[in-house]
């Protein structure tokens, strides 16, 4: 059985967070370098380097957001929202009396 259509689909992953997990499961489980990840699925180094500094964050619990970093969670039927970088909150200044 001809198995490399197989094989690429997880080697050459075309679909966003399947790509991101490889990359990271690359970095953390194979041990590879990440200059040789980043070239092999698309990223530039310090868009990897970002990917792996957000996953360390959710592992270690300091991302607040709760979403898993490789799966978007959406309800058949329902639009997927725009997903849009997390930008640092502004607090307003208060007024004083």
């Amino acid at each position: 059985m001809e198995d490399t259509a197989y094989r690429d689909f997880f080697v050459q992953p075309s679909q966003t967070y399947q790509r991101r997990y490889e990359a990271l499961r690359a970095i953390f489980v194979d041990q590879r370098k990440q200059t040789d990840v980043a070239e092999q699925f698309g990223y530039t180094y310090g868009a990897l380097r970002q990917l792996v500094f957000h996953f360390r964050q959710f592992v270690n619990g300091q991302d607040e957001s709760g979403e898993s970093p490789f799966f978007e969670t959406w309800l058949p039927g329902v639009a997927r929202p725009t997903i849009r970088p997390k930008r640092p909150s502004q607090s307003s200044p208060t007024v004083g009396n």
